[in-house]
Parts: C-alpha cells; sequence; structure tokens
C-alpha cells in the first residue's frame, strides 16, 4: 500500500501535459507523478526537469542514461526504478545483448569502455559514502568531455531523488514496468518488492 495514493491523471491539467512526455519514455504516465501531483508546483517542476536531463546535448545515448538511471537505481536499491529504467532502456534502443547483460557491464563484451566509465561512475556516485574518487575522473576524462559528464551526473542526481521518493512513497508500479522488470531483471533475483 502506497505512503499517498495517487490521484486521478485529470487532477491537474497542466502535470497532465506535460505528463505526455512519459508516453514516449514509459507507455504510460508513471505513478510517482501521479502522487507529486497532490502539490502541482512538484510534478510540474519534476517533468521539466527530467526533460532536461535526458535532452541530449552529447554523445551520451538515450539507451546510455537508462542504463546510468538503472545501476544507480541498483546501488540504492529502488525496484520501482530499476524496473522504469530498464523499461526506458528498452524503449531508447539499447542492444539486446546490453539489457540481457546489464548486471555483467564491467566484463561483458556488449559494453563499451566508455560505456563502463560512465556506468562505474553512476555506481560511484550513487553510493553512501559517495565513492567518485581520481581513478573514476580519469576513467570518464579518457572518453568524455565535462558537459557529458554534466549529462551523467544529471540522471544520477535524477534518479536519487526519485529512488528516495518512490522507496518511501512505496510506489506501485504499473504493469508495463513489471513486464520489463520481470523480463530483464528477474533471472537475477528482481522483485516488486514493496511496490505491489
Amino acid at each position: 500500500m502506497p505512503l499517498v495514493n495517487p490521484l486521478s491523471a485529470q487532477h491537474d491539467l497542466e502535470t497532465k501535459k506535460l505528463a505526455e512526455f512519459f508516453n514516449e519514455t514509459l507507455g504510460f504516465c508513471p505513478n510517482s507523478v501521479l502522487t507529486m501531483q497532490h502539490r502541482p508546483a512538484i510534478s510540474k517542476a519534476f517533468i521539466n526537469l527530467n526533460k532536461a536531463v535526458m535532452q541530449n546535448d552529447g554523445g551520451v545515448t538515450s539507451a546510455l542514461k537508462r542504463m546510468i538511471a538503472w545501476v544507480s537505481s541498483n546501488a540504492t536499491g529502488c525496484r520501482y526504478c530499476q524496473a522504469h529504467a530498464i523499461r526506458a532502456a528498452e524503449r531508447y534502443g539499447a542492444e539486446q545483448e546490453q539489457l540481457d547483460h546489464v548486471w555483467e557491464y564491467r566484463t561483458h563484451p556488449a559494453f563499451s569502455e566508455a560505456e563502463r566509465a560512465a556506468l562505474d561512475f553512476s555506481l560511484a556516485a550513487s553510493q553512501i559514502p559517495n565513492a567518485v574518487n581520481e581513478q573514476i575522473k580519469t576513467e570518464l576524462y579518457k572518453y568524455w568531455d565535462e558537459g557529458e559528464i554534466v549529462e551523467m551526473l544529471g540522471v544520477i542526481s535524477l534518479f536519487g531523488f526519485l529512488n528516495r521518493w518512490n522507496d518511501s512513497m512505496g510506489t506501485t508500479l504499473e504493469d508495463d514496468a513489471i513486464e520489463s522488470g520481470d523480463k530483464y531483471l528477474g533471472k537475477h533475483g528482481w522483485n516488486k518488492g514493496k511496490h505491489l
């Protein structure tokens, strides 16, 4: 049972219009956004931040951004965000081999050294205490420029907010997100957890 019940998609028409963004990324409006509508300023600000963070201005692809989100969410344990991130990675063209082996990104040949550096950054930045160090920085700068690093940290930070929101809220997972979670993550022990 969620901490606070989501409101109808009709509750705030400005949020509803902005939330059309999620029809592309996920195929549905997330229950997290419907819950944020209890304070529409939060739902609208969140959607606008999400759109800004996920905009592609450099070489960080949409698929990689979603895998960065998955690694971050996996590090914090948010099963809701893990399912959403892997679903969005699939919808944004992540290679099948990467989707099937995201747990093994450090060693699996489907991942490039540049992608490994980005995903190691996501893992280090999502840990408490924070584990970003000189080695992480050195690896990042081999493959990415400062603007791209800012994009990556934007994703990690956005999902830091979402991980806290959804795990504390106990946000109910949507059927399509469950399907993606089961398909790509279930073989490694992923389940709905508290997000029933």
